[in-house]
């Protein structure tokens, strides 16, 4: 069996990543631990509104060690807490929603599994939902944990 885990570092996803540690899933199992994080888009290299480039490059490296945190400590968990699991890491840049489809025909998932923000549809109209837009697109079985 293969699982695409993805992570944001917020409690909804920590919240599904305790859910997998506690399963009896069958030896051997792959789960791969996704954290996407977007990067600053540069319109103007020299100046864009007042900023410098450096700012910008600082703000992204600062979003990918980030998200390399959050998928370290998840991987850290799993393999604590479930070492039949076979645990992998990627960090990738770019829109979570299209990242982790893109990833998971990548690694030919049988199953994504994304933790819930819970918003309301009012929220998810102005914010955009990560976990519904997998499910609407996703090429293999979805599971949405809610804390």
């Amino acid at each position: 069996m293969k699982i695409l885990l993805a992570t944001d570092g917020s409690k909804y996803s920590k919240t599904a990543i305790n859910e997998i540690a506690n399963r009896p899933f069958p030896p051997k199992t792959e789960v791969c631990i996704l954290a996407a994080y977007e990067i600053t888009p540069i319109v103007n290299t020299l100046e864009p509104m007042g900023v410098y480039h450096e700012y910008y490059a600082q703000f992204d490296e600062n979003a990918f060690k980030n998200a390399e945190k959050n998928a370290k400590s998840a991987a850290k968990i799993l393999e604590n807490k479930n070492p039949n699991l076979l645990v992998t890491t990627k960090v990738v840049a770019g829109s979570p929603k299209s990242i982790i489809l893109d990833e998971a025909e990548k690694f030919k998932a049988d199953l994504i599994i994304v933790g819930s923000h819970g918003y309301g549809a009012i929220e998810r109209f102005v914010l955009g939902s990560v976990a519904h837009s997998v499910a609407l697109h996703a090429k293999c079985f979805v599971e949405i944990v809610r804390k």
